[in-house]
This record gives C-alpha cells, structure tokens and sequence, in this order.
C-alpha cells in the first residue's frame, strides 16, 4: 500500500501571514521539496514575484502565524495602507497609535 503523502494540495495554496513577513503579507506556494520526513514549502510575495522563501510546511499549521487562503485583516492596530501597485495587499502603517491620559 502506498504511503499517504503529506501536505497533498500545497503547491498552489494562499495564505495569509499573521505579521508582515519581509514586507508583505499574502503568499502562494509554488514548490515543495521533501527532506526525510520534513515537507518545505516555496512561498512567493502575491504582489512581488522577487520576494520568496522556504518554509517547514508544518509551520503553515500555526494559526496564529498564518491564516489559509488570502485574508483581510480586519483587526489592525492602525488604518490601512492599500498600495496601487497592488489594489488586494493590506500593511500596517508605522504611525503611532496617540492615546489620552
């Protein structure tokens, strides 16, 4: 009988990355590489085909780090920043939050 392969539909997935993750926050696997008994997934930035990286597939389970599919943050800090160059990407803006005493 064959082995039941892990992580069958990565290559392709969207997911949402709970903090920016070198400056963007939605990404898609385009490739999965098997080590022994560890998956790694090719993640590449929605809005900036130069940006990627590889992840331990496992850690795409976290949802506090990543949310699966491309997700809009509803509950920023600060208001919204939506670049032209890319109408769908949501960032948090660097301006401090004022708060009264």
């Amino acid at each position: 009988m064959a082995k039941k392969q892990k992580f069958p539909h990565l290559v392709g997935s969207k997911w949402t990355a709970q903090q920016t993750t070198l400056g963007w926050r939605h990404f898609q696997v385009v490739n999965r590489k098997n080590q022994g008994k560890w998956v790694f997934a090719e993640l590449v930035a929605a809005c900036d085909p130069q940006v990627r990286f590889w992840l331990n597939a496992s850690i795409l389970k976290n949802r506090q780090l990543w949310q699966a599919g491309w997700q809009r943050l509803a509950n920023l800090e600060t208001s919204e920043v939506i670049p032209e160059s890319c109408p769908n990407e949501v960032h948090r803006t660097n301006t401090p939050t004022l708060r009264s005493k």
